[in-house]
């Protein structure tokens, strides 16, 4: 059965722009055609201002967080070999988040706390750290589970993300109020620090990320043929899981150390993605990332004008779409299997 045609990058690229002026004029201030042409000339009016410094910053980081997010699900699925993998599910990002709680937090019981100075530097190092390691240890307990046992798979990542958030808890009860306000947002999910510099810095990790992960597509494909059949085409496979390995920690920890915990981007996406081009990891890798840039564009939009003038925690609304289809997606895998609910 031929697979619908996919529209090109031109038309994929356009819709991109289209989503971006919209969630750029949304919000609890209105903007249109003017405060464009304002920014453009270089006046300093309220409108061009809040596109400049606000909106535009907030859009930007939305695209590159959500392509991280929709990258790191392919590559978790291809590392795993299980379409229902994905980082969040998998408590990687909980082991960023305990790794950066822990940093900020138990100092403070012993020697005042972080330096504020040493923060952009330590907390996204922190992050990559915690990822990195989460990562490991549940591949780890991947290989003793029976392969592509998705039960098995979902099981070792939430005992995983237990033990994760049991450290959050635990600095949460010795945190103050500044660092369980910090806490707080990294367990919901918001795009508010959005800035220049950290879009610069995500956006160079996603581009290399990008960049190396489509070298790997051929590979990734003998892979999801299973791990002697990949060795037997050439393939060195303990080097592609290591290179994965750190891929993966690098996009979830960087997610994580500036927009907190935002799940089912990763799921969505590649499942999106999966449904017009396939499994060919040569053409999933990058439509996945354009997926997971819209879907979380269009979630932060969201969470922005839902309840002017407050917003919602962009986590809490990828949360409430993206649980129902894990649940479609189980019944399908238990319907492939031969199985019943």
């Amino acid at each position: 059965m031929r697979r619908p045609a996919v529209p090109g990058w031109p038309l994929a690229l356009a819709l991109l722009g289209v989503a971006i002026v919209v969630a750029a004029n949304s919000g609890a201030l209105k903007l249109g055609l003017a405060d464009w042409q304002a920014l453009l000339r270089g006046d300093d009016t309220q409108g061009a201002v809040v596109l400049a410094q606000l909106r535009l910053p907030r859009v930007a980081f939305a695209v590159v967080v959500g392509a991280a997010l929709g990258l790191a699900g392919v590559l978790s699925q291809g590392l795993f070999r299980n379409p229902l993998a994905e980082p969040a599910l998998l408590g990687i990002p909980s082991g960023a988040i305990c790794a950066v709680a822990l940093m900020l937090t138990l100092p403070s019981a012993w020697a005042g706390g972080l330096p504020a100075a040493w923060r952009p530097v330590a907390v996204p190092a922190a992050a990559l750290l915690g990822a990195w390691v989460m990562c490991g240890l549940l591949q780890g307990l991947a290989r003793l589970l029976v392969p592509g046992a998705v039960a098995g798979l979902l099981l070792a990542g939430l005992a995983l993300n237990a033990l994760a958030m049991a450290a959050v808890g635990l600095c949460t009860y010795v945190a103050t109020d500044e660092q369980l306000r910090n806490l707080t947002f990294w367990q919901l999910g918001s795009l508010a620090l959005a800035s220049w510099p950290v879009v610069a810095a995500l956006g160079a990790a996603v581009v290399g990320a990008l960049a190396m992960s489509c070298r790997w597509g051929q590979a990734l494909n003998a892979l999801a043929l299973g791990e002697r059949v990949a060795a037997q085409v050439g393939v060195p496979v303990a080097r592609l899981r290591r290179l994965l390995v750190l891929a993966l920690a690098l996009l979830s920890g960087l997610a994580v150390a500036w927009c907190g915990l935002i799940g089912f981007v990763g799921l969505l996406a590649p499942h999106a993605a999966r449904g017009l081009v396939g499994a060919d990891a040569r053409r999933l890798l990058p439509l996945a990332a354009w997926f997971g840039a819209m879907l979380l564009l269009l979630a932060d939009t969201a969470a922005r004008t839902l309840a002017v003038p407050a917003e919602l925690p962009v986590g809490i609304l990828t949360a409430l779409f993206g649980a129902p289809v894990l649940f479609v997606l189980l019944k399908r895998a238990q319907r492939e299997i031969g199985g019943g609910w």
